[in-house]
């Protein structure tokens, strides 16, 4: 009767509160694993949706690494815009801007806050407000931190291995 009363009275509630607390964990731990199932999609997407963009990489005395990007994601051109060695190298920039944008019709043109991000992003509002582009393309000042290092890692030279480190850090603008 003993053995009776402490199994029913002991053991049975104390194996049924191991067994809650263990499924309660488990419960737990798969809300987060959806919760990062969901997160990581949601911040792998597209901010734009399915856009062709160009990038810029801010850049002074090597100029401003820059790069076309379509709606999946794949490189379609690469460039350098100089845009402090003289006014025939930022004219020929400004050329080369816009045939980019003739030839691909980007949505936006993302450019990195960088060092000489805000002289970039001026001569790239300057150039299609003279052009009468700024209606048709977005001019977008982005961070990007992070762009450096991604660009210099394993899995940036797996996706794009025929690229330079730089561009590479244009592209994840």
């Amino acid at each position: 009767q003993a053995i009776k009363e402490g199994y029913k009275r002991l053991l049975i509630p104390s194996i049924e509160s191991e067994i809650r607390v263990e499924l309660k964990l488990r419960a737990d731990q798969s809300a987060v694993d959806i919760f990062a199932h969901n997160l990581r999609a949601i911040l792998l997407h597209s901010p734009l949706g399915g856009h062709t963009v160009i990038g810029i990489d801010p850049g002074q005395r090597t100029g401003c690494k820059t790069v076309v990007v379509d709606k999946t994601g794949k490189l379609l051109a690469h460039d350098v815009l100089y845009l402090t060695q003289g006014e025939s190298a930022q004219k020929e920039a400004e050329r080369l801007l816009c045939a980019l944008i003739t030839q691909y019709q980007p949505h936006a043109i993302a450019i990195g806050n960088g060092t000489h991000g805000r002289e970039t992003d001026a001569f790239v509002r300057d150039t299609l407000k003279k052009h009468q582009l700024e209606q048709r393309v977005l001019a977008v000042m982005v961070n990007e931190s992070g762009a450096s290092v991604y660009s210099a890692s394993d899995y940036a030279r797996s996706e794009l291995p025929d690229v330079d480190l730089t561009v590479r850090g244009a592209v994840s603008i």
